[in-house]
C-alpha cells in the first residue's frame, strides 16, 4: 500500500506541471548515450509518448556522428576533424546524409511507432522536406572565433559544414495539428540544391526559437553544467554562463552545446535544459518534478 501511495503523490506532483505545459512545444536534442543503448532508447521513445499523450507537442532533431563515423570507416573514408566539427567533402556528404535521413532518422521513427497507439505517430524528416531548414555554408572561422575555446592550427574549407539560415515551420505546424511526431536530421540544403551537415544543437536551437517553443532540452553524456567547485548546478542564466567560459569552467565541446541553449532563449525560447541523457527517463525527471535533475539555463 505504501509504494501505491507514493506512486499516488509522484503523479500528484507532475500534475501542476501537466497542466502548464499541455498545448506547448518542445524541441529535444536526441544523442549520446541515449541513442546508443538500447534500454535508454526505449525510454526516450516512452518519454515522447508521453508527453505527445498528455498534450505536449514534442518535436525531435538527432545527432548521429558515431554512425557515421562507422559507415565512414566501413566504406574506407577516413573521419577527419576540426575543432570538432567533421570535414566534409562531397562523398562524406553523400554518407551523412544517407547514415543522418536515413538509418538513424528511420531507426528513431520505427522506435517510437513501436510503443505508439491509437492516432499518435512519428515522422521522418531532414531540412529538405516541405523546405524545412534552409542552410548555408558555415563560416568557419567566425564559428572558431564564436566558440573560443577551439583553437584549430589551421583553419580549413570544411566542405559541407554548414549553418541554418532559415526554418520554415509551417510542415512541423501541419503535422501537429494531425498529432504527428516530427523527428528531424540535422541536414539543411540550399537553393540551389547543396546538402550541407549542420550540427544538430544548433538545429534544435534553431527550430526551437523558430517555433517559439516553451523548452529547448539537449541530451548529453554529463550530469549538467558545473559551476567552479565542481558542483553541479541546477539554474544558471547567461551572463553566469559567459563568466564560466571566460573562466575556462566551460570548455571544450560543452561550449557549443551552451551557445546552442542560448541562441534558443534569444529567439523566444523560455528555458533550455541540458540533461544527463544515460539517465533513464530523464526528460519527464527533468520537466515533471519539482527538483529536476539537469541544469536550466535562462535569461
Amino acid at each position: 500500500m505504501e509504494r501505491l501511495i507514493e506512486k499516488a503523490e509522484i503523479l500528484m506532483e507532475a500534475l501542476p506541471f501537466i497542466t502548464k505545459f499541455r498545448g506547448k512545444t518542445f524541441v529535444i536534442k536526441y544523442g549520446g548515450n541515449a541513442m546508443a543503448k538500447a534500454d535508454l532508447r526505449t525510454a526516450f521513445a516512452q518519454d515522447i509518448l508521453m508527453l505527445k499523450y498528455i498534450g505536449i507537442n514534442p518535436v525531435i532533431v538527432h545527432g548521429g556522428g558515431p554512425q557515421i563515423g562507422e559507415v565512414l570507416k566501413s566504406m574506407g573514408l577516413e573521419s577527419r576533424f576540426v575543432g570538432g566539427l567533421r570535414v566534409t567533402d562531397k562523398k562524406t556528404m553523400d554518407v551523412v546524409e544517407m547514415v543522418l535521413g536515413g538509418l538513424v532518422n528511420k531507426n528513431i521513427v520505427m522506435l517510437i511507432n513501436r510503443y505508439a497507439g491509437g492516432h499518435i505517430r512519428a515522422v521522418g524528416l531532414t531540412g529538405k522536406d516541405g523546405g524545412l531548414i534552409k542552410a548555408k555554408k558555415l563560416d568557419a572561422e567566425e564559428y572558431f572565433r564564436q566558440m573560443g575555446d577551439f583553437r584549430p592550427t589551421e583553419l580549413l574549407d570544411l566542405g559541407h559544414v554548414g549553418e541554418v539560415d532559415y526554418v520554415d515551420v509551417q510542415i512541423l505546424k501541419h503535422l501537429e495539428e494531425d498529432n504527428y511526431i516530427p523527428v528531424i536530421a540535422p541536414v539543411g540544403f540550399d537553393l540551389e540544391g547543396n546538402a550541407y551537415n549542420i550540427n544538430a544543437d544548433f538545429v534544435a536551437a534553431a527550430i526551437a526559437g523558430s517555433l517559439k517553443a516553451e523548452k529547448a532540452i539537449f541530451l548529453t553524456d554529463i550530469e549538467g553544467l558545473k559551476d567552479e567547485k565542481g558542483n553541479t548546478v541546477s539554474s544558471i542564466n547567461v551572463e553566469k554562463i559567459n563568466d564560466l567560459i571566460k573562466k575556462g569552467v566551460i570548455s571544450g565541446g560543452m561550449i557549443p552545446k551552451v551557445k546552442a541553449c542560448i541562441n534558443a532563449l534569444e529567439h523566444g525560447v523560455k528555458k533550455t535544459h541540458i540533461l544527463d541523457g544515460r539517465i533513464p527517463h530523464c526528460v519527464l525527471l527533468e520537466i515533471f518534478t519539482q527538483k529536476g535533475i539537469g541544469t536550466e539555463i535562462i535569461i
